[in-house]
């Protein structure tokens, strides 16, 4: 999916903006009494209780945290409107960006509700599909490791030909921060720990393979981490333990293959024509909306030898945050 590059705070603003014009244009006709009792009134707009408890429902509140909860969410609702009243004055709904978004929003809306409806929700696995991913991949369990780490976080656009040459001719962290001190380059330090069940398995194995202390480098858009592994433990995790996630796993698996083999029916009986495409092959297969499973994940690593720039799309990356 192509995304738009945007600053942090324009994203945002034209977030709340795509959130109020959708509430907008679900509204309709504003003298429309919304269904289900009244629970406050913002300029003569009604905030109900089926508003509030489809709020609840999405914050997947706990029974101890309701009432807690309901007061904190009422008050956001009535935020909300209040936005939405300046929104509609602005005729913010009627935006071709907003209206794009909507259109987006509405058309994803309505196609995981169909693939909800044909697909329906599958069969929790049996037992012994459990154990026999269990036994299939014991580097996610039996055999887990925990990575402990160090980093330092700096600007991308800081890590010249220079920056690199220094963390070439050093040997720890601790050498490559005097370096940047020197320089004035400004920098983070954080530790962090990840499990190889988190990893991808090829930058597990990388992790594993190097030395305590050997710097890499993983680039992650407009910053870098400089790291350095400071402890390998072991952490074996027994089937008991993992069977709750490898069932979540294994449902979201016949989910999403699911999801896949409909959207592959619907477009060998489809008549879809490319116009204006680039010729360079045919296109990717369109994802489906149904969420990926996320058990385990299985995408491929970044790799990690020492001062080895990548880009951010690697799973390792999100990992390593």
């Amino acid at each position: 999916m192509n995304v738009m590059t945007m600053s942090r705070s324009r994203q945002l603003k034209w977030t709340a903006v795509v959130v109020l014009a959708a509430t907008l244009a679900a509204c309709g006709n504003k003298t429309e009494k919304k269904p289900g009792q009244a629970l406050a009134s913002v300029n003569g707009e009604e905030i109900t209780v089926m508003q509030l408890n489809e709020e609840l429902g999405r914050a997947n509140i706990t029974a101890a945290q309701q009432d807690t909860a309901r007061k904190r969410l009422l008050e956001a609702l009535i935020d909300r409107q209040l936005l939405e009243g300046e929104a509609a004055k602005e005729k913010l709904d009627r935006d071709p960006k907003v209206m794009q978004a909507i259109e987006r929003a509405r058309a994803t809306i309505i196609a995981q509700a169909y693939l909800q409806k044909r697909i329906g929700t599958p069969a929790r696995p049996v037992r012994a599909e459990v154990e026999q991913y269990f036994n299939q991949n014991p580097q996610f369990f039996g055999q887990r490791k925990i990575f402990e780490m160090r980093q330092l976080v700096l600007p991308t656009a800081d890590v010249t030909d220079a920056v690199k040459a220094a963390i070439d001719a050093s040997k720890s962290l601790d050498e490559v921060a005097v370096y940047l001190d020197q320089h004035q380059i400004k920098y983070g330090r954080a530790q962090l720990a990840r499990s190889s069940q988190e990893l991808p398995p090829e930058l597990a194995s990388k992790l594993m393979s190097m030395n305590k202390g050997q710097l890499f480098i993983i680039r992650e858009g407009d910053r870098s981490m400089l790291m350095s592994v400071v402890e390998v433990k072991d952490a074996p995790v027994n089937l008991e333990q993992a069977a709750p996630q490898i069932e979540q796993f294994l449902m979201n698996k016949k989910n999403k293959d699911a999801a896949d083999a409909e959207i592959k029916r619907l477009r060998a009986s489809a008549k879809i024509e490319y116009l204006n495409a680039p010729a360079s092959g045919a296109p990717a297969q369109p994802a489906t909306g149904v969420p990926a499973p996320a058990a385990v994940p299985s995408t491929p690593a970044v790799s990690a030898t020492k001062t080895t720039d990548t880009d951010a799309n690697a799973r390792g990356v999100a990992g390593l945050k």
